[in-house]
């Protein structure tokens, strides 16, 4: 496991905006994942560890786009039909000949364009009169014919390191002949809940007890995020075996991820024990829900402190969370941040930066805009289709103003 010095994590004294704390945590954190050789049939939502250079050209050889016949486009008469004889037929996985001038070869899509011919014309356009074929007029040089590299040459970066492997780019690795890639070692994950009150789902509930909701919420989100959390259960409010679970949990893990317990209550042991141990850099972000995060070093292991409301909890992971972990993974954060349009109207409080759980619909003329989800934080949570994010100096949102809009699907 990666250590980091003391120097990394300088503390910040005032609430933080969130920009401010994402942009501070990529300057100052190294990338934390290795680097290892993955098959392709294992590689879908693992990391590209290097830029993927094409080893060759894709297409690697000129082909046909149709089914059809190639030709000489110099063979075709300038201003009618021009009559062909055959010659040859070439289906796809076979090497042809050259048919010589003045002659049409019956060819099939993807099969390679014969040695002289440049053109091939499409078999919906031609009629076939015996042993010939009778080309149309006006056919273009170079028509329906796929060069070779049109896709992707020879030599050129195919996909870039740090992209998030899809099905989309394992059929580009694939098409380059690649058996395995270069992949980042998946991030291991530290997992703690922590409060006296937390109940693990499946037990009875204690007196004054909830149930634990974020360990599963954030579980999943780190698996989407290609980590590899390990649960290590619920920290309960006791200053002396939770800076002991901390410190053992940083010699075995990249990343210790608690929620609950870094705010300034005497109840909150967290931030102490954090503190004895490593170092804080931020324990306050300019933000709603969500203000007590913290972020810092436990024994030289980074440490993220998220709120223990599940739905603050949750806010915060996709805030400041989900840049971190993607940063030390060795990922390119490239989810699409939309444009949607209010369909509601609020004041709002300067100064910070809120998200707002909403659902869409399709208004009037056609275009997405945004309600607030009914229901309380968790339910609201689970109906919503996303989150709208309202920037710090905004202070109102009227019905029709454009708001940036991101996606629950899309921040996995």
């Amino acid at each position: 496991m990666g250590r980091l010095s003391r120097d990394c994590f300088d503390v910040a004294p005032a609430p933080m905006r969130v920009a401010d704390a994402v942009a501070l945590l990529r300057a100052r954190l190294p990338v934390l994942s290795g680097i290892e050789t993955v098959s392709i049939d294992r590689a879908d939502g693992r990391v590209l560890a290097e830029d993927l250079i094409a080893p060759i050209d894709l297409p690697p050889f000129d082909n046909a786009a149709v089914d059809g016949y190639a030709v000489r486009a110099g063979d075709l008469a300038p201003g009618g039909e021009t009559r062909l004889p055959l010659s040859g037929r070439v289906p796809a996985g076979h090497a042809p000949a050259d048919p010589g001038p003045g002659f049409a070869v019956r060819i099939f899509t993807g099969a390679p364009i014969p040695p002289g011919t440049d053109t091939v014309a499409m078999q919906e356009d031609v009629r076939i009169d015996g042993e010939a074929v009778i080309m149309p007029t006006g056919l273009a040089t170079g028509a329906n014919r796929r060069r070779a590299g049109e896709d992707v040459a020879q030599g050129s970066r195919a996909i870039l390191a740090g992209t998030r492997l899809g099905p989309r780019h394992l059929a580009l690795a694939t098409a380059f002949g690649l058996p395995a890639l270069p992949l980042r070692v998946p991030l291991k994950v530290a997992l703690f809940s922590t409060g006296d009150e937390l109940t693990p789902p499946g037990q009875p509930l204690l007196p004054a007890g909830i149930y634990d909701a974020n360990r599963p919420m954030l579980a999943a989100l780190l698996k989407r995020l290609g980590a590899d959390p390990v649960d290590l259960g619920i920290l309960r409010d006791a200053p002396g075996p939770l800076r002991q679970r901390l410190e053992a949990a940083a010699a075995t893990h990249d990343l210790i991820l608690t929620s609950g317990g870094v705010s300034v209550g005497e109840e909150d042991h967290v931030r102490n024990a954090v503190e004895a141990s490593g170092a804080l850099t931020f324990w306050r972000l300019a933000m709603k829900p969500g203000r007590p995060v913290a972020l810092g070093q436990v024994a030289g292991t980074p440490f993220a402190g998220l709120p223990g409301n599940p739905a603050a909890a949750y806010v915060t992971a996709l805030a400041v969370l989900r840049p971190l972990v993607l940063h030390l993974s060795g990922a390119r954060d490239d989810a699409p941040t939309l444009t949607v349009r209010s369909g509601f109207a609020r004041e709002k409080r300067p100064g910070r930066r809120e998200y707002l759980r909403v659902c869409l619909r399709v208004g009037a003329d056609g275009m997405p805009e945004a309600l607030p989800a009914p229901g309380g934080a968790l339910s609201g949570l689970s109906i919503s289709d996303g989150l709208v994010e309202l920037a710090e100096d905004l202070t109102a949102i009227r019905i029709g103003d454009a708001l940036p809009y991101r996606s629950h699907g899309d921040l996995g």
